[in-house]
């Protein structure tokens, strides 16, 4: 009986886990969509980024 308690803990545990890291990845997602929004990337290409404010 201790095993299946000490199964079913760590099942209640891991599932928690998986529910935190979906909310983690889904914050994550949103910053770097709001990061990308405002500030110019190295990695984007030239057609795709905005003119500076003076254009």
């Amino acid at each position: 009986m201790q095993q299946e308690r000490t199964i079913q803990e760590l099942n209640e545990i891991v599932c928690r886990q998986e529910v935190t890291i979906e909310a983690l990845k889904r914050d994550f997602t949103l910053l770097k969509e709001q990061f990308l929004a405002v500030s110019p990337s190295v990695s984007r290409d030239p057609d795709q980024e905005e003119p500076p404010p003076h254009y």
